[in-house]
């Protein structure tokens, strides 16, 4: 018999961040959080989603073996302001048990009816910066540290009980080298030269700092005609530049500006820190941090976290000059493999402004979705 116990303290907490621990300790492919970042993401006096997001916490038991877990969560600017009468559900772990996951998903379905909403889909975050999407290909690639994880069975179980595939992301990656710096260098004059931009780099943090909100308006404006977007809140941008900014290299963040000062397109990389989270197994100290700094500092892979460039620019070249900079900084570095994050399929124009590099897509996840009513 399946018990499904809703999480009231913070010990239940702990049970819940830490049950896929258990779940991939023999998966060499699995990349765990930080425990102490993953109990503040859902900490609602410190996390900024909270504001405008519900959200139900489920632990699912066998007897008194932890057995499952799912968050459900109810975004409120999707419902009220886009008017997506949509039930969200994410961090969904479960042991290969038909029982466990439709005890976990019939909770997420009750309070989704209960709120008069029209369906649910998973796995979803709070908002577009959270991890997204079940791995339906490409099990046997390492993860990343903005990812999830899980084992091929997943699948089954949404298709088993009737959900249906709602949105295809691909993760592709292709050699640093492939990033031909024949392919833009005459472009990047010609194009800085036609529309009076200019490339931003910087040395150290705090000169990122004063632009972050500017960089986060503008990702707003890049991705708003997606079916998926939701946009970045004034509290979360805060958030997000003091969890996120101050841990990414500041020559990996590339800026470009128009001539009247304006941005008009940036692009964020990171190195990969997934061995070094291996090494951590979920913990900073006592050597967890020493194995991310070394890997801040000396990791030859690095992951396209996040890319956003004006309408009004989308079609003029301007990711010549993007690459332009991070191929010197790549060559300065001596980085071998460009990784990129999930990328709707839908979206075309990212598929255009990384055709040059013959990436290969070497991983699928998708969310699933099933009706309420």
């Amino acid at each position: 018999m399946i018990t499904i116990k809703e999480i009231t303290s913070k010990k239940d907490l702990k049970s819940f961040v830490t049950f896929p621990f258990s779940l991939y300790k023999d998966s060499k492919y699995w990349v765990p959080p930080i425990i102490k970042d993953e109990m503040e993401t859902f900490d609602k006096s410190k996390n900024p989603a909270f504001k405008n997001a519900e959200a139900w916490f489920f632990l699912a038991y066998k007897g008194d073996e932890l057995v499952g877990r799912i968050v459900a969560i109810i975004n409120n600017l999707e419902v009220e302001q886009q008017g997506l009468k949509k039930m969200r559900f994410g961090w969904f772990d479960f042991i290969d048990d038909n029982e466990v996951s439709d005890a976990l998903l019939q909770k997420v379905a009750e309070i989704g009816q209960k709120n008069n909403l029209e369906y649910m889909e998973g796995p979803v975050g709070f908002s577009n910066l959270d991890k997204v999407g079940v791995l339906v290909e490409g099990f046997d690639h390492i993860g990343t540290m903005i990812t999830w994880y899980n084992h091929p069975y997943y699948k089954e179980h949404y298709e088993r009980l009737g959900f249906v595939k709602e949105k295809e992301y691909m993760e592709n990656k292709f050699p640093a080298n492939n990033a031909d710096p024949k392919l833009f260098t005459k472009l990047n004059d010609l194009i800085k030269r036609r529309y009076g931009l200019k490339e931003v780099n910087f040395t150290k943090t705090k000169e990122v700092m004063p632009l972050a909100d500017e960089m986060f308006d503008l990702f707003n404006e890049t991705y708003s005609s997606l079916s998926s977007f939701v946009p970045i809140t004034e509290v979360q941008k805060a958030y997000f530049k003091k969890k996120y900014i101050s841990f990414i290299n500041p020559e990996y963040i590339k800026f470009i500006k128009d001539k009247n000062d304006k941005l008009i397109a940036f692009a964020i990389v990171m190195p990969s820190f997934s061995e070094a989270l291996q090494k951590a197994n979920g913990k900073l100290f006592p050597f967890g941090i020493y194995h991310l700094l070394k890997a801040k500092k000396h990791s030859k892979d690095v992951i396209f976290y996040l890319i956003g460039i004006h309408p009004e620019y989308q079609n003029k070249g301007v990711t010549a000059i993007i690459f332009n900079e991070y191929y010197k900084t790549f060559q300065e570095k001596k980085i071998e493999m460009c990784y990129r994050t999930p990328e709707l399929e839908e979206n075309l124009a990212i598929k255009q402004m990384w055709k040059h590099f013959d990436p290969i897509v070497y991983k699928r996840r998708r969310t699933y979705r099933k009706n309420l009513i």
